[in-house]
């Protein structure tokens, strides 16, 4: 029987993705570990290897196709001695795949939700949900553009208590079928404002809605990565309860610091920036005050993070990209350098595994070198912090009850209310702006 080869979830959060780039092609030989394909996401792009091995029998998905949803059968693998008999199946109706597909953890839910409600198998395990008979019939499965909407009885039957249309709801189950979570989530308002109502788009002139000229814009089609930010960025400011703490530091010490180490390190070709001191900075506050190296997680609970791995924001085309230095107070300043100076360079490629990018417990931001004096970020969730960094200026201060010039730069703490309140971001950069301002402090 033909292996059907999926589109593979290459991080927690990966919904869907763009197949870059095919490496084989019908007729060819692969065996476990190959690299068949390259998939973009929304923060790289990554090779995909072979599981399997056999003969390429037919590519279903052809390369440079966005929006390739997670589990989505993209190629068919022949087995020794298989023909292409095998591959009748292929590329048929999503629907004739759900039966020989295993379910997700999110149907199997549903099944069982069903299972209580009074619904039955009656005994056979491969049957598919929209089977299972009911004690409370699910509204028929409609239809779309003469095409029929793929969604599970469960979920058929919660839209139809909540009022809702299937037409105007995206699948996230298997081959895109409509599953409980996607009901549960969508709001009737939401819905019907979806309606057929909602002005109709130009596809020639997106913008003529606005009424703004054609020859006075372009139209750029958005990547994974600004779309997949646009989103997550756009539910962090509007679902989290953020506030922001201001202090300013003297760095002159810091900037005498750094000529110092770099003095050494210079001889072994080594270079250290204002940055890496602020990394190691912001992982030695985070040890010394561990309230606020926590997250919110969505169920009531919070994290509270053993190790200080600070996201460092790096800009790259089309976007932003977090990548993490791990155990940030345990690492010396040369050591931090090397390490950022690599993470960025593949970070501009997109060439960082997901876990170099994915899971830090804090995140800096530093826009000094633009001459920005102060800014506000915008929370890397779960995380429950982030620092935004400004220049450093001279600029009037006073000193031992004096007028003097001081090297001063503005940084500001945007914090999570849920789990770092007013006094907690406070004692952080106090923490903070000690090691800074002694930077001695943190060689001890």
């Amino acid at each position: 029987m033909a292996i059907e080869i999926l589109m593979p979830a290459l991080s927690p959060t990966m919904e869907e993705g763009t197949l870059a780039k095919w490496h084989v092609k019908t007729g060819d030989t692969v065996e476990s570990g190959d690299v068949i394909a390259e998939i973009e996401t929304d923060k790289a792009t990554m090779e995909v290897e072979a599981v399997d091995e056999g003969t390429v029998g037919k590519i279903l998905v052809e390369e440079g196709t966005e929006g390739v949803k997670v589990n989505a059968v993209i190629a068919m693998l022949l087995e020794e001695g298989e023909d292409e008999s095998a591959l009748e199946d292929a590329g048929k109706d999503s629907g004739e795949s759900d039966k020989k597909a295993e379910a997700k953890p999110e149907d199997k839910a549903e099944a069982k939700s069903d299972a209580k409600s009074g619904k039955s198998s009656g005994g056979s395990g491969s049957r598919k949900l929209e089977d299972v008979p009911s004690d409370t019939k699910a509204p028929p499965a409609p239809s779309k553009d003469g095409e029929r909407i793929k969604a599970s009885p469960l979920a058929r039957r919660i839209a139809a208590e909540k009022g809702l249309d299937l037409k105007s709801i995206e699948g996230s189950g298997p081959y895109g079928r409509i599953v409980k979570r996607d009901v549960e989530s969508a709001r009737p308002s939401a819905a019907a404002a979806e309606a057929p109502s909602a002005a109709p788009v130009d596809a020639e002139d997106p913008l003529k809605a606005y009424g703004i000229s054609r020859d006075r814009y372009e139209i750029e089609k958005a990547d994974n990565i600004t779309k997949i930010s646009a989103k997550r960025l756009s539910e962090s400011f509007r679902d989290i309860p953020h506030f922001p703490l201001n202090v300013d530091c003297r760095i002159d010490a810091l900037l005498d610091f750094r000529k110092r180490v770099n003095a050494a390190a210079e001889k072994d070709g080594d270079k250290v920036s204002v940055n890496d001191i602020l990394i190691k900075a912001s992982g030695l506050a985070l040890k010394k005050v561990p309230a606020a190296n926590s997250s919110w997680i969505e169920g009531g609970l919070i994290a509270r993070h053993k190790h200080a791995d600070v996201s460092v924001a790096v800009a790259i085309e089309g976007g932003l990209i977090t990548p993490i230095v791990k155990d940030a107070d345990r690492k010396g300043l040369v050591e931090i350098s090397r390490e950022m100076k690599d993470l960025a360079a593949r970070a501009r490629e997109k060439k960082l595994k997901p876990e170099e990018f994915q899971g830090g417990t804090f995140s800096l931001s530093n826009l000094g070198m633009f001459g920005i004096d102060s800014f506000a970020s915008i929370i890397n969730p779960p995380q429950g912090m982030i620092l935004s960094v400004g220049a450093g200026e001279q600029r009037p201060v006073v000193k031992d009850g004096a007028l003097a010039i001081a090297t001063v730069m503005t940084v500001t703490l945007t914090c999570d209310h849920r789990v770092v309140d007013g006094a907690t971001g406070a004692k952080w950069l106090q923490a903070f702006k000690t090691y800074v301002e002694d930077p001695m402090t943190m060689l001890m």
